[in-house]
């Protein structure tokens, strides 16, 4: 896993350096400001930015990126973190090279036929990805071991709940950290125009606003069946009927190892909200799917279960 993250990063590393390298050699020649919208049309400038301000949100993007990426990537998706990164720094730099050409801000020139070149940087870095992908092992196949499906002495007639919260600090950090560059895109598109702050805005917030909701959750276990909810705040809520619930158990699960990461996560026939690696409740339902949330006590959870399936 630490050499799957160190490849998922390397791309964002040396983007960072590129762009930071060209901001040094062309500084001379920057306009101050920048030209940073342009025409659909003739790829006029029609919107501008400080050049002190576009360098520092040029590298926090890379950085945000490379973070994320870098946190959350699984060995079948590191072309995509090589892809981000190209594609990136390439729009970057040509957006600084439209700039460096041109006598005045006003001059710049970026028609879109550049963005071809930018996805041609990006398929290129996708391909250098995917090779990579070979110096990372597999997992080992098979399930996870040890599986324990308890029971708990419940009298025919005897009414009993079970409720627990749970929560990952890392997701809710993630996630804010998402939300607040949202926020930030979002306001800076109301002055400086809406690329590529919008864009920014857009993805931190649909990113932001679910994660963070789910890195905190209360999961609780009653005659309904199983019911996951956020702490904070009503919705997105998960629950699974008792009469959809064949049998649950308690094992130890590797939230990047299995799942890719944490937070919502779908696999072939199974899916579950993986805050931490470890103690997880695995409910298999009926037609063989399974969902599994990570959570303390989760073996009085399973045995509650159980024995409510049992009676029910």
């Amino acid at each position: 896993m630490n050499r799957l993250r160190a490849l998922a990063a390397a791309p964002f590393v040396l983007a960072l350096a590129t762009h930071l390298l060209l901001l040094a050699l062309w500084y001379d020649r920057l306009p101050d400001p920048l030209a940073t919208h342009f025409t659909a049309g003739g790829g006029r400038p029609d919107g501008f930015t400080g050049l002190g301000t576009y360098a520092a949100l040029s590298t926090s993007l890379l950085l945000t990126l490379g973070a994320g990426w870098t946190l959350l990537v699984r060995r079948s998706a590191l072309w995509g973190a090589w892809a981000t990164a190209g594609f990136a720094v390439a729009l970057l730099d040509l957006l600084l090279r439209a700039n460096a050409a041109a006598t005045d801000a006003p001059d710049a020139r970026f028609p879109l036929a550049l963005l071809s070149l930018a996805a041609g940087v990006a398929g290129l870095a996708a391909l250098a990805g995917l090779a990579l992908t070979r110096l990372v092992p597999k997992p080992p196949p098979g399930t996870p071991d040890p599986v324990r499906e308890p029971r708990l002495d419940l009298g025919a007639h005897e009414l009993a709940g079970w409720s627990r919260a749970t929560g990952s600090r890392a997701t809710g950090a993630l996630s804010a950290g998402f939300l607040l560059a949202g926020a930030a895109g979002l306001l800076l598109a109301l002055f400086l125009g809406p690329w590529p702050y919008a864009l920014i805005g857009l993805v931190g917030l649909v990113v932001g606003v679910p994660g963070l909701a789910l890195s905190q959750v209360r999961v609780t276990v009653d005659r309904r069946g199983l019911t996951v909810t956020p702490s904070l705040v009503s919705r997105p809520r998960i629950r699974i009927p008792l009469d959809e619930v064949v049998s649950a158990s308690v094992r130890d699960v590797d939230a990047f190892a299995e799942f890719g990461g944490w937070g919502y996560r779908t696999r072939p026939h199974r899916s579950g909200l993986v805050l931490r690696s470890g103690e997880a409740l695995v409910v298999r339902r009926a037609g063989g799917w399974e969902f599994v949330v990570t959570v303390g006590d989760a073996a009085t959870a399973a045995g509650l279960l159980n024995t409510l399936v049992t009676r029910d």
